[in-house]
């Protein structure tokens, strides 16, 4: 995956959390302002946010070191969550004991926790900040026709027999 200059990158690998579990909680931060969704992360009351907050506060950590290893003007202020990706990673095999002197296997998950954060655009800003929303382009949409009701099928007559009719 190619990054941008201005986008910065933290991973946690090994978590002992299952991936299902982490998506729900980096749901919550995508495409949010790093300081909301640093925020958000410490009034989540599930299990993996404080795991989801160290990443963050690294990839935070990395774009300031990086930018001013490499003589980048990064505006930390202006960062937002670009990506956030709980991948899968190996799986541990456990038994669990059983009655009758059987065993049953589970299998406990982890998670690769990927969460990069980058610069907002500047014109998107300037923008914003003037008060103007940013137009999209415009495109057809299809107008709904009106259903047109069909008339009830008439039913045929039932045919008499030759008993019936005397």
């Amino acid at each position: 995956m190619q990054l941008d200059t201005r986008e910065f990158r933290a991973e946690a690998r090994f978590q002992r959390v299952s991936p299902q579990k982490a998506r729900l909680v980096l749901e919550l931060i995508k495409g949010r302002r790093v300081e909301d969704a640093l925020n958000t992360m410490a009034f989540t009351k599930k299990g993996c946010a404080p795991m989801v907050e160290k990443v963050l506060r690294s990839a935070l950590q990395n774009a300031n070191y990086l930018s001013d290893e490499q003589g980048l003007d990064v505006d930390i202020d202006n960062l937002y969550v670009k990506q956030a990706i709980a991948n899968e990673g190996p799986r541990m095999k456990r038994i669990r004991p059983a009655p009758m002197g059987r065993a049953f296997r589970y299998q406990r998950r982890l998670a690769h926790i990927i969460i990069s954060v980058a610069e907002r655009k500047q014109a998107a800003l300037a923008s914003n900040a003037d008060g103007e929303s940013v137009s999209k382009p415009a495109t057809k949409r299809a107008t709904k026709r009106a259903a047109v009701k069909k008339a009830p099928a008439k039913k045929t007559a039932a045919k008499k027999t030759a008993k019936a009719a005397k």
